[in-house]
């Protein structure tokens, strides 16, 4: 029984077996006559073959000498095959899908000898039609083969000569598949000359000449190339940001890997790349949809490039040559895309030489230097090309800037910044800053706070800083600053800075404003000590300049120090800025201060020095602050005064006590002011002047002694203002004032001696003879040896004039009441009595005058009358007597 079932068995497989081979048999003479004819009937094309061969059971086809052509080569609604192939096996064919389904599928298709036109059916509208894959080949081989592909309208895609291909697991996949690439592979092996490709109507791509060996692939003479003029591109697309031409001699990398959605590429090198983008002034539509692929590179170099980018005016943006670039372990990803740097990588090396840049500026590189550690940039120039109206602009030379770099990368998909040093070495030139501030809010959204620079060096650098035609010049200048830290300032967006330590060292220092040449011989700045040298402040015009060009009346300055220094502690950098000297002093200073009354008055209420402490924003407080062995002068004239009236202090020594803005926590907010000079080179003058910075009511005290002046000191500036001149000596002026912003009062005294005044015509400055003398009856010309003090008392303020025109109209009202003003007006009253009397005088003299000529003619009639007549005459001489009398005691008078 077992061997009859066997033997069944046996003789079933093999007639199963035998009706195969037959019908495979019959299979292959239908195909080899019959097919030709069917697919021409059935199909549009046109197809014929020198062999055929077909293996049912194994799916292979084996054919030669195969010729295909459209049946109608105008219909653009099916794909239009011309050519030949010399050999075609299929391994593996889904011949049921092939019949019923429509696919084609194939583990593995070889064409050897292809020549091949093929042309593109017309694009289906993607929201009707169905995706499908119509043709699936695992593995693909092409060997020495001439393909051209055209699109639906002839216009040619892609053509390639000598085409010598294999890809392993080839899998195309549905647009519709996310995060799936279009084409994936494992393996692969290309060789092809003359390489053309042309996906749109911007670009062609050229390549000599594409081969690959163990793995490597090397691309010979590639070109990308416009194939649309940039004028008709900016017009034909709006909506597009660039347009780019590009030449690589010859391109290398190995180990190609396509897989789901992940680009694998190790050491890509581009040898002489030749770039040139042109860029529009066009804004792009947003992306709709974020690229979703990710990228792996080993090693990428770029290998002596020439890079060039063009504005949309044709001028150049970026250029550069001798390029060199190496990125090590680059990765992207949709992730990566979204932070500050849109790539990760592990190392990276750059340099590239003549490298020009130009935004509102033209800036040009010598050479530079890159990688993650550190920079070199040599011979550096900043030139301004006016393109950028109102903006910071610099025009400069710099020999080199380099840097080393402790920590530079991403965490948290924000940028982490440590940088060990800067060095800026040998920078000429001018920074102008703009006019323009910018609005918009700056985003920090990428950057790790803080930011760390541990060490800036400037050396031998010559800088000026221009604001608003006001340079700021460095020379020589050497500066250090340590331990800088950036953060964000959280309401205003900006930055804020805090610097640990610095040094700064100039010489030639110079401020020039628009009436001043500030200049320094010698200056050294640190956290802990100021040292200015030949400090000089120099008007830039003349006084009567000067007068012509204020709006209102304001002081011409003339200053000069030998020495400024100031030790303590400040921070003048981050949002906590304060300052503390516990010592500043300066020495010999010489200062000349001449105000004009010609002008205008300022109509602007001039602050109380105590209140003007309180509006400086920073924490201030000098412990100690000393002018040393100095001169001032003050000068001041007005449009009726004879030149300008002038006060001197020689030998001008002032000690200030806490020195404060009454923000400083912990301190005294009382200042205390020493001053002893020489007054007018002749007289010794002593002040006590004090206030409290806290005091809102701004309340102060000044006193003071001023000894042995000579009368004639004051001539210089009481002449142009009282009209007065005064000879003798005051031996001892002493005043002790008390004030706030309404006002002043006190008590004043002085002790003179051998005094006498003169008063002068207020317009020809004339010594006023009669009225001089009359004065000086009522001036006592000595006031003994204990002068009674005056009180001075209603003296008002007008707020818009300063703090000394206050102390001023003290001192002058103190002087009227004991020495010249209460005098003059006795005087004056004296003078108008006299005037008056004189008159009665003359008019009395005029009537004796008439009386006489009367008496005369009736002198003269008794004269020619008899003596009989005589005796009445006789009494009139009597009267004569009288009359003459009366005429000689009232000249007399």
């Amino acid at each position: 029984m077992k061997k009859a079932w066997v033997k069944k068995l046996l003789i079933g497989l093999g007639i199963f077996f035998g009706l195969i081979l037959i019908a495979n048999f019959a299979i292959n003479i239908w195909l080899k006559t019959q097919l030709p004819d069917y697919i021409k009937k059935n199909t549009d094309y046109q197809v014929s073959y020198k062999s055929l061969g077909v293996d049912l059971g194994t799916g292979n086809i084996f054919a030669t000498g195969i010729t295909v052509n459209n049946k109608n080569p105008q219909n653009v609604n099916i794909m239009g095959f011309q050519g030949t192939i010399d050999t075609l096996k299929v391994s593996r064919f889904g011949i049921y899908d092939a019949i019923f389904n429509k696919t084609i599928s194939s583990s593995d298709l070889l064409l050897v000898k292809p020549n091949l036109n093929i042309v593109l059916a017309k694009p289906k509208d993607k929201k009707t039609d169905k995706k499908t894959n119509p043709i699936s080949f695992e593995n693909i081989r092409i060997s020495n083969g001439t393909i051209q592909v055209f699109k639906y309208t002839k216009q040619k895609l892609l053509s390639v000569n000598d085409l010598d291909l294999i890809v392993e697991n080839l899998q195309l996949n549905e647009e519709t598949v996310e995060n799936k690439l279009p084409v994936t592979f494992d393996q692969y092996s290309i060789k092809g000359k003359d390489i053309f490709f042309q996906p749109d109507d911007i670009y062609n791509l050229k390549i000599a000449k594409i081969t690959t060996a163990n793995g490597q692939v090397s691309i010979d003479q590639f070109q990308l190339a416009p194939i649309i003029e940039f004028e008709d591109f900016k017009k034909s697309y709006p909506k597009k940001k660039q347009l780019i031409s590009a030449s690589i001699q010859k391109i290398d990398f190995t180990d190609v890997v396509l897989k789901d959605n992940k680009v694998s590429l190790s050491n890509a090198t581009f040898q002489n790349p030749n770039i040139l983008i042109y860029t529009t002034n066009a804004i792009p539509d947003a992306v709709k949809k974020p690229v979703n692929f990710e990228l792996n590179l080993d090693d990428f170099r770029l290998n002596n490039a020439v890079i060039q980018v063009n504005k949309a005016n044709g001028n150049k943006m970026l250029f550069a040559k001798d390029v060199n670039l190496n990125i090590k372990n680059i990765e992207f990803s949709k992730e990566i895309s979204a932070e500050m740097i849109p790539l990760r990588y592990k190392d990276f090396n750059f340099s590239g030489k003549d490298i020009q840049f130009s935004n509102h500026q033209d800036m040009k590189f010598g050479s530079v230097v890159l990688s993650p550690k550190k920079g070199d940039i040599r011979n550096i120039s900043v030139i301004p090309n006016h393109s950028g109206s109102g903006k910071t602009t610099m025009n400069l030379k710099a020999s080199q800037i380099a840097f080393n770099i402790n920590k530079w990368e991403i965490v948290d998909k924000k940028l982490n910044l440590d940088v060990k040093d800067v060095l800026v070495n040998q920078v000429d030139g001018t920074i102008t800053a703009g006019t323009i501030k910018s609005n918009k809010k700056s985003d920090f959204n990428g950057i790790q706070f803080p930011i760390l620079v541990r060490n800036v060096t400037l050396k031998n650098s010559n800088l000026t800083y221009d604001s608003k035609n006001q340079p700021l010049q460095f020379k020589d200048l050497n500066a250090t600053i340590k331990d800088i830290e950036l953060t964000e300032k959280p309401k205003s967006g900006g930055l804020a800075v805090k610097v640990k330590d610095y040094n700064l060292t100039a010489k030639n220092f110079a401020y020039k404003t628009k009436f001043y040449n500030m200049t320094v011989g010698a200056l050294a700045f640190d956290k802990n000590k100021i040292k200015l040298e030949k400090f000089d402040m120099k008007p830039l015009v003349s006084r009567a300049q000067f007068i012509r060009m204020i709006p209102v009346e304001s002081d011409l300055y003339d200053l000069k120090a030998n020495q400024v220094t100031a030790v303590g502690n400040w921070d003048l950098f981050s949002e906590n800025k304060f300052l503390h000297a516990t010592n500043m002093t300066i020495s010999s200073a010489n200062a000349n201060i001449f105000r004009s009354k010609i002008p205008a008055d300022d109509p602007k209420e001039k602050l109380l020095y105590s209140r003007l402490l309180r509006t400086i924003k920073i924490p201030m407080f000098i412990d100690l602050l000393q002018l040393k062995n100095s001169v001032l002068e003050y000068e001041e004239d007005t449009p009726k005064s004879s030149g300008p009236g002038k006060l001197t202090f020689t030998n001008f020594n002032m000690n200030v006590k806490n020195l404060n803005s009454a923000k400083m926590k912990g301190r005294p907010t009382q200042v205390d002011i020493k001053i002893d000079c020489t007054f007018m080179k002749t007289s010794l003058l002593s002040v006590n002047w004090g206030f409290n910075t806290a005091d809102q009511s701004d309340r102060f005290s000044i006193a003071g002694k001023l000894n042995n002046i000579p009368a004639v000191a004051l001539n210089a500036f009481v002449v142009p203002y009282m009209s007065v001149t005064a000879t003798g000596t005051i031996q001892e002026m002493l005043f002790d004032f008390k004030g706030n912003p309404k006002g002043i009062g006190g008590t004043f005294k002085i002790k003179h001696k051998d005094l006498k005044v003169s008063i002068l015509d207020k317009e020809s400055k004339e010594k006023k003879g009669v009225l001089s003398a009359v004065v000086n009856i009522f001036v006592k010309s000595d006031s003994g040896k204990f002068p009674e003090s005056v009180v001075v008392e209603d003296v008002e303020r007008d707020p818009t004039k300063s703090f000394f025109n206050l102390f001023w109209k003290g001192i002058e009202d103190g002087l009227k009441k004991t020495l010249i003003g209460i005098n003059v007006d006795k005087a004056k009253k004296t003078v108008e009595k006299t005037k008056e009397s004189v008159k009665e005088v003359k008019s009395t003299v005029k009537e004796v005058k008439s009386s006489v000529k009367e008496a005369e003619k009736d002198i003269s009639k008794a004269v020619s009358t008899p003596k009989k007549e005589t005796e009445k005459p006789k009494e009139k001489k009597g009267l004569l007597k009288k009359i003459f009398y009366k005429k000689e005691k009232t000249e007399t008078q």
